[in-house]
């Protein structure tokens, strides 16, 4: 069945290759909603190829910028963390690919729960800050959460097909990040920045394992 997509964080990392899978499957996936927080460019860009229905900025300093790039366009154009909420919750959208960073995904994930829209969430802080109550609203309206990036989404899948093998419980290794190989003196002094100095991976469309959405 064809799905018209709304991809909050459209020029990060996960939504850009969400783009790629569009491009692979143009016959299963439409862009309806697409939105970024400062990568202006990248959006006009996107919102030139795809076509959506709404852009929206979440800096509303580039709002201008956005707006007059795309007057030549059937696009509404808005700006403002309101907006990027209210579009997650669009009638004319099938699923939400929440690929936002941090805090920030959270508003939207619950906006588009409560209007019923599936939710793609690559946005891991919205459970760690309020697992409870989206997990809650999803069952509620009983719409899925599907996890579409990195650990939690290795976990959905090793899971898929397996409704009479109950889990008692789930083991994640560290990759080790920026001190695989180092000692434990190294360790011992380890700084916040080289903490955050993290490698960065990218999921090949092509591969079978990854399924589209």
């Amino acid at each position: 069945m064809h799905k018209n997509i709304a991809i909050l964080g459209s020029t990060g990392s996960i939504g850009t290759q969400a783009l790629e899978v569009v491009d692979a499957h143009p016959d299963r996936f439409s862009v309806e909603v697409l939105t970024a927080n400062n990568s202006v460019d990248l959006l006009i860009e996107q919102a030139k190829k795809y076509q959506p229905n709404i852009v929206v900025i979440g800096n509303e300093a580039h709002y201008s910028l956005l707006s007059e790039s795309l007057k030549n366009e059937s696009i509404k154009v808005y700006a403002g963390e309101e907006a990027m909420s209210q579009v997650a919750a669009t009638s004319t959208v099938d699923m939400v690919l929440t690929s936002m960073v941090g805090f920030s995904g959270l508003l939207p994930t619950i906006r588009a729960l409560e209007a019923g829209i599936p939710v793609a969430l690559a946005n891991k802080e919205t459970l760690v800050v309020a697992g409870d109550l989206i997990m809650n609203l999803a069952r509620q309206k009983r719409v899925p959460v599907i996890p579409v990036d990195s650990e939690h989404s290795a976990i959905f899948q090793c899971l898929q097909g397996e409704p009479g093998n109950e889990v008692e419980k789930i083991m994640l290794t560290a990759s080790g990040g920026p001190f695989r190989g180092k000692n434990v003196e190294f360790l011992r002094k380890v700084t916040r920045c080289q903490a955050l100095n993290h490698p960065i991976g990218k999921w090949d469309i092509k591969s079978p394992s990854i399924q589209p959405l």
